[in-house]
């Protein structure tokens, strides 16, 4: 196919070659079958939202948003292609929600939503959750490949454990979706906020955390006076989690073999337990 004639189609995304002074660069986008899949997508949520304005579904409609920008980000033509699905879907977001949430510019917001968007785009407000503004997405820049990349050199193995470190937008996306239906929406905000910056890592031994191993273990007990607020939240591995709460000792020896815990760990762990008013565990 000649891309300077016509677009090329892969994966959802358009590209084509295109005259820039005197040479053509890639001009990529999102292709039409995609971009009215996106709208559909999103009308249902919105639908969603409009039958029942729950905290739950205002997550699951940021949950699908922010998993699209992350997708299509590496498209040169992203954000004038988002702006145009936004502006068309706009009179659907207004009829719908205009009874049940508030337009306006996010005030106070969390730090879930000010890590990946501007408070300068008005966005609705439901349940006590804003909507990621659909239109609010930039362009990523494709890295080159590069030939050091390689297992046969100290340098090179270097650069392959730097690119091996975890990318955390995919577990956030998952932690979005989850129904807690007892949480509240600002322990929900501060589960992801704190998830986020700590780049996703156990708060006791330093491992990396996907979704489905995340425990968000309050500092202080609700039970004893403690709050959903961030600084009152750590991340912690499930099986630590559960190790802070055992009273049981021959369940906790059985734990401490499974998980060997350094002895800052263990001392990490005991700090905890005294929080909650249990004994510290000597190895």
């Amino acid at each position: 196919m000649n891309l300077r004639k016509r677009k090329s189609n892969f994966l959802g995304f358009t590209i084509k070659a295109n005259l820039k002074g005197k040479k053509r660069v890639a001009h990529t986008g999102i292709k039409e079958k995609k971009k009215q899949q996106i709208k559909r997508q999103a009308r249902q949520l919105v639908k969603q939202i409009q039958k029942s304005p729950t905290a739950q579904n205002a997550l699951l409609f940021n949950s699908f948003v922010r998993g699209i920008h992350e997708y299509f980000r590496k498209a040169t033509h992203v954000n004038i292609e988002f702006n145009k699905i936004a502006f068309q879907l706009s009179r659907c977001l207004f009829n719908r929600l205009k009874g049940i949430a508030r337009y306006e510019h996010p005030a106070n917001a969390p730090p879930s939503y000010t890590k990946f968007y501007s408070t300068s785009f008005r966005t609705y407000k439901v349940a006590g959750v804003y909507l990621y503004p659909l239109a609010n997405v930039r362009t990523s820049n494709n890295m080159n490949f590069s030939q050091n990349l390689t297992p046969y050199t100290e340098e090179g193995r270097e650069l392959i454990h730097k690119r091996l470190q975890a990318n955390i937008s995919w577990d956030i996306l998952q932690l979005m979706k989850s129904h807690l239906p007892k949480a509240s929406v600002q322990y929900m905000d501060n589960r992801i906020s704190r998830y986020s910056m700590r780049m996703g890592r156990c708060e006791i031994t330093g491992w990396y955390l996907s979704a489905s191993e995340v425990h968000c273990h309050h500092f202080i007990p609700k039970s004893l006076g403690g709050t959903d607020d961030y600084d009152n939240l750590r991340i912690i591995h499930r099986e630590v989690h559960e190790l802070i709460h055992m009273v049981d000792e021959k369940k906790i020896k059985d734990r401490l073999k499974e998980l060997t815990l350094t002895s800052k760990a263990l001392e990490k762990v005991n700090q905890y337990r005294r929080k909650v008013n249990l004994e510290p565990i000597v190895r």
